[in-house]
């Protein structure tokens, strides 16, 4: 096995974030499920931006964000996803570049545009997606760079994107170049609505070849079909190789090797936005992890990384998180 050039590669959807403020009653007039991400159409985003107050155009994306955050820590990121040649897929390949992350896409022309995430954050700062998915769900074996698979400690896939045959092709191709160069496989669940379209496939995909799964608790209790947390959790210990499972107040827990390990939350004095929570504990475990941290810190960290995406607005962080963690 050659010695890895990057940390991490994220696979996933890039999508540039509109991000505005609204309340429960703006949510219920145009049938949004809070705390949850759903499809729309051009239409319906083009209603919603219009009814909506001021908003901030951020560049964004779950896997895209997590790997933002890694290169936030000092590591060594890369990002797979597809673009178009637009306004907002300059904007998205500009600002994952300036955070540092290797990003080697080419925009593409005369096909659909880049995909958008109309978000809408309530005063109790929990955050609902209006995804219009655009380009980026035609990812394909085209897009895949077999070079920045091999190079990377981790393939990191992102269960958003795992809605078109192409898009989960080249999610199995991505994971056979992985291991054949010697590789580990993460996988986040990303939503409930997502594991509830998906739960066979994806039980099929960790069971062939997933290393490390991360889910919050609906996302956890949605693959068992269950509506204890406990017992999801007692099932991914028995299923997956390492599994990290995030519950917001409640903190998170890390299963591995028969173990459990307890991570609390990092203290926040006020709760903005909680876009981006997931994705930036992502960051900061696997940060923590490909160093070889051991998984108390490595969970330390992704508290510390939620906790910092959760004081602000947006998914990407405000601070060099390098300098967070000491």
């Amino acid at each position: 096995m050659s010695t890895a050039t990057l940390d991490v590669i994220a696979i996933g959807n890039a999508i540039v974030d509109i991000i505005g403020r609204c309340d429960d009653a703006f949510l219920a007039r145009h049938e949004c499920p809070k705390g949850h991400m759903r499809l729309v159409d051009a239409l319906t985003m083009s209603a919603l931006y219009d009814s909506m107050g001021p908003s901030t155009e951020i560049s964004g994306g779950s896997a895209a964000n997590t790997a933002v955050g890694i290169a936030s820590f000092g590591g060594n990121a890369g990002f797979i996803g597809k673009i178009a040649d637009d306004e907002f897929g300059r904007i998205f390949d500009h600002d994952i570049t300036a955070a540092g992350v290797n990003y080697q896409a080419k925009r593409a022309s005369g096909g659909q545009p880049t995909s958008r995430s109309l978000i809408l954050v309530t005063p109790d700062g929990e955050r609902t997606m209006n995804t219009m998915l655009g380009i980026s769900t035609e990812l394909g074996d085209a897009e895949l760079i077999p070079s920045m698979i091999e190079s990377a400690k981790v393939l990191y896939l992102e269960g958003y994107l795992f809605d078109r045959p192409e898009a989960k092709a080249a999610f199995r191709k991505a994971v056979a170049i992985a291991k054949s160069a010697g590789r580990e496989v993460a996988l986040s669940l990303s939503d409930g609505f997502c594991v509830a379209r998906h739960r066979a496939e994806f039980k099929e995909l960790i069971a062939e070849g997933v290393d490390i799964v991360f889910a919050n608790e609906v996302e956890i209790i949605s693959l068992y079909e269950t509506t204890d947390f406990t017992t999801a959790a007692k099932q991914a210990a028995r299923d997956m190789k390492l599994a990290v499972l995030t519950r917001g107040s409640k903190g998170s827990i890390v299963l591995a090797d028969g173990k459990e390990v307890s991570i609390p939350v990092e203290p926040v004095t006020k709760i903005v936005d909680t876009t981006g929570a997931g994705d930036l504990y992502a960051a900061g475990f696997l940060y923590g992890y490909t160093q070889g941290y051991g998984l108390a810190r490595a969970g330390r960290l992704g508290s510390i990384a939620a906790a910092e995406i959760i004081s602000h607005t947006g998914a990407r962080p405000l601070v060099n998180l390098a300098d967070l963690h000491g």
